[in-house]
């Protein structure tokens, strides 16, 4: 697949990476749809793009924190691999746990709902990750196993993160199509959402479940396994989904009790 180039141009020693150029055009394109969405509901636009900044901030840094730790022994033996970001390395969960963190202290300290800030936030959340994603299938991290199937794609571009000349799952591709249809779901589901927190946690369900599912399909460094079969981020993810789901049937039994979002 020729479209899939690390480097989109050089020139001299400068040079524009595609995986930190989708990062950016995910970041723009979340928070422009996260701002969409607070002048709908009536909440401040200025409040929420402030929030975004925050959290842009916390996943990156819990997203390679979460990175590191993985494989910790690389980037002791080569401590400058911390900063390269533009190779790949940001794990989701971990910039899932970092946002969450300062989104709660953001939205404490500026008296904000909490769960219909998160329902704002969700679907512009939600596709930022899809097109990052799209980052990742031309840089060639997140790679999936080889096969022999009609639609694996192979890497020839010699500074790709994934093996060259072989036959792999597109696991970046089917990770875009889940997230963009989750995307779909919550973004028509909106405006007859029930209550308060229902979008967000449909979102932690989903992407749990998709998560859980891709795994197996991921042919990249995945750490430590459980039970040999399970990755760390199979079972974070069907945590989360459990989680998700509880959180779910909580918040509309309080819904029903309380007869309002």
């Amino acid at each position: 697949m020729p479209l899939m180039h690390p480097i989109l141009f050089r020139y001299g020693n400068i040079a524009l990476y595609t995986y930190g150029l989708m990062l950016a055009i995910a970041f723009l394109t979340g928070i422009t749809i996260a701002k969409k969405e607070a002048v709908r509901t009536g909440m401040d636009p200025d409040q929420i793009m402030d929030l975004s900044f925050y959290i842009l901030v916390a996943a990156l840094l819990g997203a390679r924190i979460f990175y590191i730790l993985t494989d910790i022994r690389r980037f002791v033996d080569d401590p400058v691999e911390i900063i390269r970001i533009w190779n790949g390395g940001l794990v989701f969960y971990g910039g899932f746990i970092g946002a969450v963190i300062v989104a709660m202290l953001f939205m404490k300290k500026n008296r904000m709902p909490v769960w219909k800030t998160a329902d704002i936030m969700a679907p512009g959340l939600v596709i930022g990750q899809a097109i990052g994603r799209i980052g990742c299938l031309f840089a060639g991290c997140c790679y999936g196993k080889v096969c022999d199937l009609p639609w694996a794609i192979t890497f020839h571009h010699p500074e790709s993160l994934a093996p060259v000349g072989i036959p792999l799952h597109p696991t970046q591709l089917y990770s875009v199509l889940a997230k963009a249809s989750i995307f779909l779901y919550l973004w028509l589901h909106r405006k007859n959402k029930r209550f308060d927190g229902e979008l967000f946690w449909q979102y932690v369900f989903l992407y749990g479940l998709m998560r859980s599912a891709i795994e197996f399909f991921r042919g990249d460094f995945r750490g430590q396994t459980f039970i040999n079969v399970f990755s760390i981020s199979q079972v974070i993810g069907l945590s989360l989904a459990v989680f998700g789901g509880l959180m779910l049937i909580y918040l509309g039994r309080r819904h029903q009790k309380s007869g309002v979002s």
